[in-house]
């Protein structure tokens, strides 16, 4: 293409063409052409010329040789320390827990002999009340029906290219994933929840402490088992939860697993005695007031909890 210029003839116009039309027209880099035709003016080194390049090629390889050597020598001598390290953080790790296994089997000992005496002090009304709210709290053993929620982590992805397995962290179970039927079995009617066999109270937490979930400050690991008793309904309306409904497509879309099943007779170990900070006495009951009709005031039946009034009357 073509246009007149100002009072002159008609001047071709130039386009420059992009890189890889370029690179394809001349693959050869322009350096090889140049040092090619400097070659044939002026023939090959000879000389100093091509002593000196040839040399210094050469000490540049014994140069980086040696420090390869000496950086590998130091790495075979620092890894006996870090082995003998990292042995002796697995064996005090080892030893902590067993150490913690053998006071867990002393407190449930204890608690054991506790609730013994405490039965033989108590009439049997109180002694039956008191144990309906240790299972209700999650202080006490409980057996029954139930179900068990399991969920699992995707399994790990091999890269094309490499061949190792790679994790996949979209498909992996989170604390909020437990945290989520948790709540689900709740609201579907449970009275007792487990989670790879650590009890849910009300003080209980969930949570994550890098890629490890732990479950009242005691780490579990997958494939994880959330075991719920409760009414016979209960599988059924926590299929239709919404966390149910959540699990279901991170199986459709990262291939995790989750699965419910029905289980007859189950047993679910009581909790950890709760560290408890703050207490506030009850406060005494109202006297029942003289008169032939009968008694409306909450506290004149048996069954009936204390006051949820302060001390002092007031709201």
């Amino acid at each position: 293409m073509s246009t007149p210029g100002p009072g002159g003839p008609e001047r071709g116009r130039t386009f420059a063409p992009d890189f890889l039309t370029e690179l394809f027209r001349n693959p050869l880099e322009p350096g090889y052409a140049d040092a090619a035709a400097r070659r044939q003016r002026t023939g090959p080194a000879t000389g100093w010329r091509a002593v000196v390049p040839r040399t210094a090629t050469v000490i540049t390889l014994v140069v980086v040789g040696f420090l390869l050597v000496i950086a590998y020598r130091q790495t075979l001598a620092e890894a006996p320390s870090r082995s003998q390290a990292r042995a002796g953080l697995v064996g005090q790790i080892k030893q902590r827990e067993s150490l913690t296994d053998q006071l867990q089997q002393r407190a449930d000992g204890l608690r054991v002999e506790v609730a013994r005496q405490r039965d033989a002090a108590l009439t049997d009304t109180d002694a039956a009340r008191l144990r309906d709210l240790e299972a209700s709290t999650g202080l006490a053993r409980v057996r029954g029906d139930g179900v068990v929620v399991r969920v699992g982590d995707a399994p790990a992805q091999v890269d094309s290219v490499t061949g190792e397995a790679q994790a996949n962290d979209l498909g992996r179970v989170l604390d909020r994933d437990l945290q989520d039927i948790a709540n689900g079995l709740w609201s579907a009617g449970a009275e007792a929840i487990a989670i790879n066999g650590q009890r849910l109270t009300a003080t209980t937490t969930i949570r994550a402490a890098g890629r490890a979930i732990l479950v009242d400050f005691r780490p579990v690991t997958g494939p994880y088992e959330v075991t719920a008793i409760g009414p016979e309904q209960m599988e059924r309306r926590f299929k239709d939860s919404a966390a149910a409904k959540l699990m279901r497509q991170l199986v459709a879309e990262h291939g995790m697993s989750f699965g419910v099943r029905a289980v007859d007779d189950i047993t679910l170990a009581a909790a950890g005695q709760p560290q408890l900070r703050y207490a506030r006495p009850s406060p005494p009951p109202a006297p029942t007031p003289s008169g032939p009709g009968p008694s409306t005031s909450p506290s004149s039946s048996p069954d009936a909890g204390p006051s949820s009034s302060p001390p002092g009357g007031g709201r």
